[in-house]
């Protein structure tokens, strides 16, 4: 219960902040548009004459403070407006509609699953290599490092016109690129892992004959599952972005990097945090599943997290 009432209290003072950030973003843009159609907006309240003041604005029967959070388009949209705009575009839309938040959340989402898998399935293997191999260690672990000091957003449109350049088209692009961005965490949480156990164990398992494959599957391994998870909780999260990232530069008609770049084509800035929204919304239940399925398979092998 009181983590409920604080996790709700610190959403409160957040859309407060929010509501109250609405009003010197929004504020010209009503003066402006009252001037245009020479409509002349009073404030409604005292309050609103108030909170003029406060904002250093001069209530001259030219300004009803309320208008900053119902323009059509925004600078900055009012969370309700984001809210209403949420609604609209999952519950009301088919799933099958263009307008469709759902339907283009899918189609993110192949390219993010994609991209995950075979993040995760190149982290893990080079993991496997760089602790068991001294060469690898040394030579792989630096490069997969710097790759990662490279923008992203340099990055991808390299990689899609290459890919295009040799008629690999459609998901593959988006997931290569959401594969980048993921099977580095896993690569750092895996090795770090397969490293956990200390040595006094390891030496007992040679006091037992064991050999290099069953110290490896019943001893490194698992004692790299909470590390291993920690890492996927990432990379899920980075593969993500990498999909919306990758569907910018290609133009795309579909998926939430598609409707970013609609709303930014058009001006509709309520849209464009819907979409935001909806892929905070996606990558958040991508890692609360994730947290499922880790505390399912730790207390299955008799691991602590």
């Amino acid at each position: 219960m009181k983590t409920a009432i604080a996790v709700l209290t610190v959403l409160a003072v957040m859309a407060a902040i929010w509501y109250a950030a609405c009003v010197p973003m929004n504020i010209k843009g009503v003066l402006d548009g009252a001037e245009r159609a020479g409509v002349e907006i009073t404030p409604a309240t005292a309050r609103e004459r108030r909170e003029m003041s406060a904002l250093g604005l001069v209530a001259d029967n030219s300004f009803a403070i309320s208008e900053v959070w119902s323009q059509d388009r925004p600078r900055l949209p009012a969370p309700h407006q984001v809210a209403v705009e949420l609604w609209q575009t999952t519950v009301e839309k088919r799933i099958t509609s263009k307008r469709s938040l759902i339907y283009h959340g899918q189609v993110t989402l192949s390219a993010t699953l994609l991209g995950f898998v075979i993040g995760t399935g190149l982290g893990i293997l080079l993991a496997v290599g760089i602790v068991h191999s001294r060469v690898m260690d040394m030579s792989v672990m630096p490069w997969a490092i710097v790759s990662q000091t490279i923008p992203i957003i340099a990055l991808a449109p390299m990689i899609i016109v290459v890919l295009y350049s040799i008629g690999v088209q459609g998901i593959l692009p988006k997931a290569i690129i959401s594969a980048y961005l993921s099977f580095f965490p896993v690569v750092v949480g895996m090795v770090k892992g397969l490293r956990s156990p200390d040595q006094m164990q390891l030496d007992l398992l040679k006091t037992y004959g064991a050999s290099t494959g069953q110290g490896f599957w019943k001893l490194r391994f698992p004692a790299s599952m909470p590390y291993l998870f920690a890492s996927l909780k990432i990379g899920i999260a980075a593969s993500l972005i990498g999909a919306i990232v990758g569907e910018l530069p290609t133009g795309a008609v579909a998926g939430l990097g598609a409707r970013l770049l609609a709303g930014s084509y058009y001006g509709q800035t309520v849209q464009i945090w819907s979409a935001l929204f909806a892929a905070a919304i996606l990558a958040a239940v991508l890692v609360a599943l994730l947290g499922l399925i880790e505390r399912r398979v730790l207390k299955r092998m008799g691991v602590q997290a």
